[in-house]
């Protein structure tokens, strides 16, 4: 894919995000609205923990961590796009507010008691990493793959990714990225992205070994037809209807697409690393996967994955330990897969080196560009002398038969 094709390929998975009316903005309302936090366990998970310690990367158009629902919860940043601020915290592209509510559905604190957006893990806190898609971009591959070492190297155990590449490849440059977080012990988690922004499937970086893709279901459970996608690498779904969630200046926005699923995951991975300090980020990710709620036929599948994930059972269930990533190999998919790429391709028979048995075919075949008429110097002291000479042997032989049987015709008119 050429670069500028690349830039253009890349789109925020958000579906739709609309400003609240006023007259149901205010802040316990908003609350109200979370109806995630306990359908998926999430309120019961924090009995044991809230994330305390753990630092998300949010890699996407910025976070106003000005915003009062993310004051005090940004704990560094930067900008990789060239139009950012140099800590990350100015929302930057033609959808601004999208960092910003990825965060606050993250780490949100709320507003006061049961007042504000609250996020799945309140007691963690974001990096935020500005990036930039369109036209006037520099290189997107190239800021993604920066954009994730940067997070490592700054601390960062959960990387979230609420956007698509819209294609089922990547770039040779996120290989090494991306298996630098996973040497590293970071948990990456994407958006399957959505039919209704023009994802028919899953895209990358939500189709590579490894990493935890989240697909979207609306509020009965079920699988979301315009903010969701589906592809066999879904690793588990989660909500991405009805979602609430706060955007830069403090707007309270109403929003859907699987760019609200991914944080919510991201936040469990948080409250499990939190709640189980060394774990690896293999195992982070079996919790999540094995003790997520069975959903569709087969499980796992391409709609929903393992299933609904659930955030009680990921932190407090007894889970078997993981000695591979449950999602697949980025190591060997490079190894095998970027190999078979870089074979070269043969654009002509070779000429064997040693002599082979063969049809005359086959011999013409195997010529290079030399053949046909009239014969090279070589071809007639190869081929043409050698039949001349069995020519004339022919000749000979042909002439003491006949000789013979004229022969013994004349003995026999004797007698």
């Amino acid at each position: 894919m050429r670069r500028g094709s690349a830039i253009a390929a890349f789109v925020a998975a958000v579906a739709l995000a609309l400003l609240l009316p006023a007259s149901a903005a205010s802040a316990d309302s908003i609350r109200d609205r979370e109806y995630w936090l306990s359908d998926y366990g999430i309120e019961r998970a924090w009995a044991t923990t809230r994330g305390e310690g753990v630092k998300i990367a949010v890699i996407d158009s910025g976070v106003d961590g000005s915003v009062r629902e993310l004051q005090g919860a940004v704990a560094g940043g930067t900008d990789f796009s060239g139009s950012g601020g140099a800590n990350g915290q100015t929302p930057i592209g033609d959808d601004s507010a999208h960092g910003t509510l990825v965060a606050s559905l993250l780490v949100g604190r709320g507003t006061g008691a049961g007042t504000g957006v609250i996020g799945v893990a309140p007691d963690a806190q974001v990096l935020s990493i500005s990036v930039g898609f369109g036209a006037q971009a520099t290189d997107a591959d190239d800021q993604i793959a920066k954009a994730v070492r940067w997070a490592v190297d700054h601390g960062a155990k959960v990387i979230n990714m609420s956007l698509t590449r819209n294609t089922l490849d990547w770039p040779q440059s996120w290989d090494s990225a991306f298996l630098y977080a996973m040497k590293k012990n970071v948990v990456v988690v994407a958006a399957a992205g959505n039919r209704g922004s023009g994802t028919d499937e899953v895209g990358a970086p939500a189709t590579m070994p490894g990493v935890l893709a989240v697909a979207g279901v609306d509020q009965s459970q079920n699988a979301s037809f315009d903010a969701s996608s589906q592809g066999i690498t879904i690793g588990v779904a989660a909500p991405s209807e009805g979602l609430v969630g706060v955007g830069p200046g403090g707007q309270y926005l109403l929003w859907s697409g699987t760019s609200g699923a991914a944080p919510l995951v991201s936040g469990i991975a948080a409250l499990v690393i939190a709640a189980h300090p060394g774990i690896s980020a293999d195992d982070v990710i079996q919790r999540i996967v094995s003790t997520a709620t069975p959903k569709g036929s087969p499980s796992p599948g391409p709609i929903y994955g393992h299933g609904l994930v659930n955030a009680e059972a990921a932190v407090t269930r007894d889970v078997a330990h993981a000695t591979e990533n449950p999602l697949g190999s980025l190591t060997d998919w490079v190894r095998l897969h970027r190999r078979a790429e870089a074979a070269p391709i043969p654009t002509s028979s070779p000429e064997p080196s040693a002599p082979v048995t063969a049809t005359p075919t086959t011999a013409v075949a195997n010529r290079d560009g030399n053949a046909g008429f009239p014969p090279s110097t070589q071809e007639l002291r190869s081929t043409a002398i050698p039949l001349a000479v069995y020519a004339g042997l022919g000749v000979s032989v042909i002439a003491v038969v006949i000789g013979a049987v004229r022969h013994f015709k004349r003995l026999r008119n004797r007698h």
